[in-house]
Formats: C-alpha cells, structure tokens, sequence
C-alpha cells in the first residue's frame, strides 16, 4: 500500500511540476490524461521496438547470399580446371606435333585470318560537322577578368 501511495503521489509531483512548466511558457494546456503514458504501454513497449519478422527475413536473405556465394564459387573453380585442362590438352597436342613435324606444328600455330571475317572501309574517325551547333546548351563565361596595375605605372599616369 505504502509503494502505491509513494508512486501516486510521484506521478502527482511530476504532473504539477509540468503544469508549472506549462504554465510558464503560456500554452495551451494540455489535459493529465495525455501528459502520463498508462503502464500497460510501457511495459509492452518492448513488443512494439522488436522487428522479429524483419529479422527472420534478414536471416533468410543472408543465409541465400552465403549459400548463392559457395555455389557460384564451386562453379568459378570447376570452370577454372576445366580451362586449365583445355590448355594444358592443347599445349601436349602442339608438343607432340613438334616432336613429329616442324612443318605441321608451324602451320598449326599460325594465325587463321579466316576464322573470323571482318572488313572495315572507310575513316577511322569522321571529321567534325561544320556549323553544328552542339546541344550541350549555352556556355556563359562567368570567369572574372583581373587588371593587374602596377604602383609605379600609376603614379607615373598622374
């Protein structure tokens, strides 16, 4: 009994010290339902703070991130022997070329010109447009001018 009656009469305080601030500053008052928070509120103010779906949601995504990162790696790294191998079956193919005929191993590494058809005809680059008015939009020169005048020229100009 002694704990409610010190709690009221705290709560009582608190609300005649902020009418006096009120009171003081000449606002509107304000009514003493609105200026105290009932205690319901604020002992559940904890569930209104959490995110817990948010958070599930956030381990959800990160969780496919790491799983989508160990995937691409396995895929990076398969991909990576398989083009090591590719040389490395290409390089003992030219070797064992060689070891058989000079003639052949030459003619194989030569370039094919052929492989890839592509002609170009014309300029490499097109001369600019006479009088072609660019529509980067007006250019304003706003740059300041400075007149440096010597102390001796002007004492002479007098």
């Amino acid at each position: 009994i002694r704990v409610r009656f010190r709690r009221e009469e705290r709560r009582r305080r608190r609300l005649e010290k902020q009418i006096r601030r009120l009171e003081r500053n000449v606002q509107q008052l304000k009514p003493i339902s609105e200026c105290e928070i009932p205690l319901e509120i604020i002992s559940s103010a904890e569930l209104y703070n959490r995110n817990i779906g948010e958070s599930r949601i956030g381990e959800k995504k990160i969780l496919a991130t790491k799983e989508w990162t160990r995937i691409k790696l396995k895929q990076y790294n398969s991909d990576a022997l398989m083009i090591e191998r590719i040389i490395n079956s290409q390089q003992n193919a030219l070797d064992n070329l060689m070891r058989i005929s000079e003639a052949l191993y030459k003619s194989a590494v030569k370039v094919d010109h052929g492989l890839i058809p592509w002609k170009s005809n014309g300029p490499v680059e097109s001369p600019p447009i006479q009088e072609y008015d660019s529509p980067d939009g007006e250019y304003l020169d706003i740059s300041k001018k400075w007149d440096h005048i010597n102390s001796t020229n002007s004492s002479l100009a007098k």
